[in-house]
């Protein structure tokens, strides 16, 4: 089963403020569902999302 957050729960996860991760819905940057009017998010789906927009840095050694 899915580790479901609310909106709090998310952007405490991701330090950001509530109203980032509105606006990331409105642009659907992320996506959720809605739960009896509370948005919620797939803990899993949020980590899959992060590791997809991570970019690799460059080894200054090589």
């Amino acid at each position: 089963m899915a580790k479901l957050i609310d909106i709090d729960e998310l952007a405490d996860y991701l330090k950001l403020k509530r109203q980032t991760i509105y606006n990331w819905l409105h642009e659907r940057k992320i996506s959720g569902i809605k739960v009896g009017g509370v948005w919620r998010f797939d803990r899993k789906e949020i980590d899959e999302w992060l590791k997809s927009r991570r970019r690799l840095i460059k080894d200054p050694n090589n």
